[in-house]
């Protein structure tokens, strides 16, 4: 399995990103896939999940600004921001592998290496 994010970068108080994780490895393993953050001086958050249907769940802190999208055909996960804010600074992490736990609460088997969104 392996997970590589891109897409992050610096941007003003309210623009937007897109965040890519490019994945491979068995299928079964894909099918359920997150975001996380690690903001400054926070703990890892569990900000974004789609399960095998397409189905998405968002934490309270992004609803309504970020969006979550599987690319089947060219197995990419995509994390699409919008109204960015300062509070939104930190190294996002895509996921894969739900081991146990809720979907963003949850243990993951795989993860990335990180992608860093800086906002000011």
């Amino acid at each position: 399995v392996q997970l590589v994010e891109s897409g992050g970068g610096s941007v003003q108080t309210g623009g937007s990103l897109r965040l890519s994780c490019a994945f491979s490895g068995p299928p079964a393993k894909m099918s359920y896939m997150a975001w996380f953050r690690r903001t400054p001086g926070q703990e890892r958050e569990g900000i974004a999940y789609i399960d095998d249907m397409g189905r998405p769940t968002y934490a309270d802190t992004v609803k309504g600004r970020f969006t979550i999208s599987k690319d089947g055909t060219d197995n990419v996960l995509y994390l699409q921001m919008t109204n960015l804010n300062v509070e939104d600074t930190g190294m996002y992490y895509c996921a894969a592998g739900l081991v146990r736990g809720s979907c963003l609460r949850g243990e993951y088997m795989h993860w990335g290496q990180g992608t860093q969104v800086t906002v000011s």
